[in-house]
């Protein structure tokens, strides 16, 4: 049992909290913050009972992370506040002596950029502190990353080309709505397509390649070749890829409008003047976007996440894919949220879990495939997140 400090009461940090609290035995004192306090003590009454205290911090100020730290007295701090905000957290974990995990890598304020290199800096300092860093513990990054190192040590010799596969097929019934942070998600959408092509990164043009892909229950989505960040640590970690690319889905409307709010300049992260006060048209329009932890009471369908993977194993070639699919519907009358902050949180508390019974517990900075898959696999299912195998199929990649 240890205590936890959680940064973050957005949706993916109502699922986190609600996770934790359904483990007394390995939780013994949840603490919630983030800017506003009321949106933390709005998780902990939909909770219920007194399994969460809330506090009020800044993220972005070390000083003020650090007094909360010290007071609560925590065994880990669980990230799930703004990428941004990755390096000042941990900045206060060092200068505390506590542990960390987050399900995002750090991305500067000012340039729409996902590498993991300023996080991975920070190895030594937590090696010699003692302390462990566990990142990117969501669903991808992270389930994908651990599903990728449960193939490597069951089912392949060498894995050789890796496809991960994200489908919304679900419909939340709005004419234009991001699934997590607008800011980030429209950062992350338009920036140019990047894939590891035989040890090289080969860039594209944002969303330029796409394809229909089949999902199980699902049937064909158009699927967009873009660049995400687990992609950068799986090639490091496993060098025997030769391929490996990001896929995800999106429906013609929601392009269409995303094309327009490029076009008119609502994309920009740098500020302009608006009557003589700086705004960054991004952030605006975050402000007058829906919520996304509103989406789930009207959301329907399903999610499809996992890894399409060909390699070799006993000389000779296999292919494997690895999937879960969530239902919105059950992820609302469970936590209040939509699919995709539940296929994010409740990973982000089994990596707490993991952490806290000293299964994925070493001094240093880790991204999760350099943990043993098995445990928690074994978990994810019974946390409400089953998945699926399938072997020697058509991966259509």
């Amino acid at each position: 049992m240890g205590k936890v400090l959680q940064i973050g009461a957005g949706g993916v940090g109502t699922v986190v909290a609600h996770k934790m609290a359904g483990l007394p035995d390995v939780f013994s004192e949840i603490t919630l913050a983030s800017r506003t306090q009321s949106k933390c003590d709005a998780v902990a009454k939909a909770i219920g009972g007194d399994r969460i205290k809330t506090a009020q911090v800044d993220a972005d100020n070390v000083e003020e992370l650090v007094k909360l730290i010290e007071r609560v007295k925590p065994d880990l701090v669980v990230n799930v506040a703004l990428p941004y905000q990755d390096l000042p957290i941990m900045d206060a974990c060092l200068a505390t002596g506590v542990s960390y995990l987050d399900t995002a890598n750090y991305e500067p304020k000012d340039v729409a950029k996902f590498e993991y290199s300023w996080q991975w800096a920070y190895k030594d300092r937590f090696e010699k502190a003692g302390l462990t860093a566990i990142l990117g513990c969501g669903f991808d990054p992270g389930v994908t990353s651990v599903f990728t190192a449960y193939a490597a040590k069951h089912h392949f010799d060498e894995i050789h080309y890796l496809d991960i596969v994200d489908c919304n097929a679900g419909n939340h019934h709005k004419a234009f709505a991001t699934n997590f942070n607008p800011e980030i998600n429209i950062r992350e959408i338009t920036q140019k397509g990047r894939y590891y092509q035989d040890g090289k990164w080969v860039e594209t043009g944002a969303l330029e390649i796409h394809k229909g892909l089949n999902y199980p229950e699902i049937g064909e989505k158009e699927s967009y070749l873009m660049y995400h960040e687990e992609l950068e640590s799986l090639v490091k970690n496993f060098p025997t890829i030769k391929r490996a690319r990001f896929w995800m889905t999106f429906g013609q409307e929601y392009l269409t409008h995303l094309r327009v709010i490029q076009d008119i300049g609502m994309a920009r992260i740098d500020e302009v003047d608006y009557n003589g006060v700086k705004i960054v048209p991004l952030q605006f329009l975050k402000a007058v976007l829906p919520n996304p932890g509103d989406l789930g009471a009207n959301y329907e369908g399903w999610t499809s996440i996992g890894c399409r993977i060909r390699g070799v194993k006993d000389g000779k070639e296999r292919t494997y894919y690895i999937y879960n699919n969530c239902s919105h519907e059950a992820a609302y009358k469970e936590t209040g949220t939509q699919a995709v902050s539940y296929t994010t949180g409740v990973p982000c508390a089994l990596g707490a879990e993991m952490f806290m019974k000293g299964i994925w517990k070493k001094p240093g900075v880790w991204n999760v495939e350099d943990f043993d898959p098995d445990p928690f696999l074994a978990r994810l299912g019974e946390q409400g997140l089953p998945w699926h195998e399938k072997f020697d199929v058509d991966l259509e990649l």
